[in-house]
């Protein structure tokens, strides 16, 4: 079952649904979506591929979502409204598909944005810690000087699923001294528990699959 967070109207835009009825019905009709009738509209934006990258992976495709201005912009809205007046001064997002959602609701929050890399792949000194993914085991890295002691900072990916480079990016920011006011996230898998390795910290998801 999927579960979708209503998505407010913010400023001039909609839902998803409203700005592009009809998708999903046809040659988007996405398996395991909500019935596309539903109201927010995001799920009909999300692309299933099984087996992959790996056999028995259901992978969840958000470029369809990331392909369509209007829906991509309902997204990134209401990820970023859930955030809205908690002082957040950073915004983090993972490599890579994190850069794609972070960096937008790093504007729309008016904070700076800080790119967690994969090994060597920043330039300066660095820190690291190491994560286990659905797949295996990797680490990642954030610049040194990218989060100062005391700074408010909202860490953004686009999909959770074990948590593992959620948490360690956790990590990360608060090894530096920076204090994580929560993590968002378009698309949750919940069936897989990743939000219990996030501890106490707050976390906001648009489309849960349970």
């Amino acid at each position: 079952m999927v579960a979708v967070v209503p998505i407010p109207v913010v400023g001039n835009r909609r839902s998803a649904d409203e700005l592009a009825p009809g998708v999903g019905r046809t040659g988007c009709a996405y398996r395991g979506a909500v019935d596309h009738d539903d109201a927010h509209g995001l799920t009909a934006f999300i692309r299933e591929i099984d087996d992959w990258p790996e056999p028995g992976v259901s992978f969840k495709d958000l470029t369809p979502m990331w392909a369509d201005a209007r829906a991509f912009a309902a997204a990134i809205d209401q990820l970023a409204e859930h955030f809205v007046g908690r002082g957040i001064v950073k915004v983090v997002g993972m490599e890579a598909r994190g850069f794609v959602v972070a960096s937008p609701v790093a504007h729309r929050l008016g904070a700076g944005f800080v790119p967690v890399r994969k090994p060597d792949k920043l330039p300066w000194d660095t820190h690291a810690e190491h994560y286990e993914l659905e797949y295996g085991t990797d680490h990642l890295e954030i610049h040194r000087d990218a989060v100062a002691p005391g700074e408010r900072v909202l860490i953004v990916d686009d999909v959770i699923a074990t948590g593992g480079t959620a948490a360690a990016t956790v990590q990360l920011v608060e090894a530096l001294g920076g204090q994580v006011v929560g993590l968002g996230f378009i698309v949750e898998l919940a069936f897989l528990d990743g939000a219990a390795r996030l501890g106490a910290h707050e976390h906001h998801s648009l489309v849960r699959y349970r």
